[in-house]
């Protein structure tokens, strides 16, 4: 897919009705495995997950409130960001003081709507434009929430495409969200196209690619897919990839991971204009693969921040918000770091125990001949210390702060005396 042809898709999308769980969710995950091999998975209502429960399922039929004259002044029909989502059912009349503490609006910018939401507490409203709320008059409003919350399911949708190595790069975004065209809809056609991007060429590692609903979704895949969780190499959790801001990437917990190194190579490559921010435990899924138990080495990819722009989670954030170009450039900007991960040279120290003896393989310069000689031998240093399979050059570059010509040819002269071997890189 191209620019214009996620932007189409998303148009497509934007009308539905999405939320943690439900038909909505469905619809959105049937039409990612129409375009690339992914899998749906259905989690019963009920299921323990870590500590966690999967959650009763939501369906929205319908939502409004009347006037006194039968005017509808809030339907759902119209914006489904006009409902609470997960709202429960009620259908009942009621005086204006009575309604207004479930009505939210947004003051500042009065002629857009707000999205909320009551996942895991059982409550209804609904979301209306400031001027429309200042605009209701005492008197009684009928009120209608025609939803269902009962047993089911969640859903979330995989893909699998194996590579030359069994490690895994894990890429994620989040699919609930309702009409928002940056903050949910950019994620799912920017990771869909880098799929078909994937499929199309061989691949070292082997991708893991996942579109579910927002924390449960990767709460969920972290309890039942316990056993991946060792293999995953890299991560990427992408959102907000269709606005006209600035690259912005979420370092992992660990802050020095090979995904940490390559996107920051990347996004400093090429005039990019871009920022690194540093890990925090709040904001998308990261948080979750990266709780301390799992510790992953998994980033946040994004244009403008969750948050940081006025038309964030609000009717403001539509199809006009977000671009063909910067959908494409979104892709194409994970395409170079995917290939960046891949083309990486990983060695393993064959002598580990202590420092090798240097001399006797003709590596130890002790007549000061080799122009340079502090340098190189701190580079067959550095190589010798770092290399265990889960450092790649690069990052031994970074770590030691010597030249990556200095390295790779450190690396060569060891390789040479037969001190290192080739590795694919472990996880760690």
């Amino acid at each position: 897919m191209n620019g214009a042809a996620m932007m189409a898709w998303i148009g497509d999308l934007y009308p539905i009705c999405r939320s943690i769980t439900g038909e909505g969710l469905r619809q959105t995950l049937r039409s990612v495995a129409e375009r690339v091999p992914a899998r749906l998975h259905e989690i019963p209502s009920g299921t323990p997950v870590l500590d966690w429960t999967v959650p009763r399922e939501w369906n929205l039929r319908s939502a409004w409130i009347e006037d006194a004259s039968g005017r509808r002044v809030v339907d759902a029909g119209d914006s489904n960001l006009h409902v609470v989502n997960y709202s429960t059912p009620i259908r009942r009349r009621m005086e204006l003081a009575e309604l207004l503490p479930h009505l939210h609006s947004l003051p500042d910018h009065p002629d857009w709507i707000p999205y909320r939401t009551s996942y895991y507490r059982e409550d209804w409203g609904f979301c209306l434009r400031h001027r429309d709320l200042v605009g209701l008059v005492e008197g009684e409003y009928e009120v209608c929430v025609d939803s269902t919350l009962e047993d089911g399911a969640l859903t979330y949708a995989e893909l699998v495409l194996s590579g030359d190595v069994e490690e895994e790069v894990l890429l994620t975004t989040h699919a609930c969200h309702p009409s928002m065209a940056n903050d949910n809809l950019s994620g799912i056609a920017v990771l869909t196209a880098l799929a078909q991007r994937l499929q199309a060429r061989e691949r070292r590692f082997t991708y893991r690619l996942l579109w579910m609903p927002g924390t449960i979704g990767a709460i969920t895949w972290l309890e039942k897919h316990r056993a991946d969780v060792d293999r995953v190499r890299h991560g990427l959790v992408l959102a907000g990839l269709g606005d006209a801001g600035a690259f912005t990437y979420k370092r992992s917990r660990r802050g020095d991971a090979e995904i940490d190194l390559a996107v920051a190579e990347v996004l400093g490559e090429g005039g990019r204009a871009s920022r690194l921010v540093d890990f925090s435990p709040y904001g998308y899924d990261e948080r979750q693969f990266c709780s301390p138990a799992f510790d992953l080495p998994v980033g946040r990819f994004s244009r403008s921040e969750y948050g940081s722009y006025p038309e964030y989670h609000s009717s403001a954030d539509d199809l006009g918000f977000v671009s063909a170009g910067q959908l494409e450039a979104s892709v194409d900007a994970l395409d170079a770091i995917l290939r960046r991960l891949e083309s990486r040279r990983f060695y393993r120290n064959t002598a580990p125990e202590g420092e090798p003896q240097l001399g006797r393989r003709g590596l130890y310069d002790e007549t000061g001949e080799v122009e340079d000689w502090p340098r190189v031998r701190l580079a067959l240093l550095w190589v010798l210390n770092l290399s265990d399979g889960l450092h790649s050059l690069e990052s031994i570059a970074a770590r030691s702060g010597l030249p990556m010509a200095a390295i790779e040819a450190a690396a060569l002269r060891l390789l040479a005396a037969g001190l290192l071997s080739s590795a694919q890189g472990e996880a760690r």
